[in-house]
């Protein structure tokens, strides 16, 4: 799911869609309008899933898809490999995800963990 909104109301820390992928703002600049145009904004983004930097450059009246990206709970029920297969605690659906590299360690049978859900991709979320 995704809502739009306009440039001017985007902000540090919150979520923009750039290149059809969901991504978290990290900085915006905005310049004055000039004398024969409006003011203009750049913004840079990380992606969400795929950690790859982007920008776009554009006046502040344009209009911007923002992703509904949610923070869920989930407990793990099974791990197989790099495979582990996730209980939703809202929902009690069941569904597999790839375990990062990074989180082998902190990623247990039987405990809770937190992910990310937005446009259909999914990731953990372990601070």
């Amino acid at each position: 799911m995704k809502i739009q909104v306009e440039v001017k109301e985007l902000k540090e820390g919150k979520y923009a869609i750039v290149d059809d992928e969901p991504c978290i703002i990290k900085s915006i600049s905005k310049s004055k309008p000039g004398k024969h145009g409006s003011a203009k904004a750049r913004i840079d983004v990380v992606g969400l899933f795929d950690n790859q930097k982007r920008s776009i450059v554009g006046p502040v009246s344009d209009k911007i898809y923002v992703p509904v990206v949610e923070r869920k709970n989930a407990q793990v029920l099974s791990i197989s490999g790099n495979i582990a297969q996730l209980m939703d605690m809202g929902d009690f659906t069941t569904f597999e995800m790839t375990i990062p590299e990074e989180y082998k360690e902190r990623i247990k049978e039987g405990e809770e963990v937190s992910y990310l859900t937005a446009m259909g991709k999914m990731k953990f979320d372990l601070r």
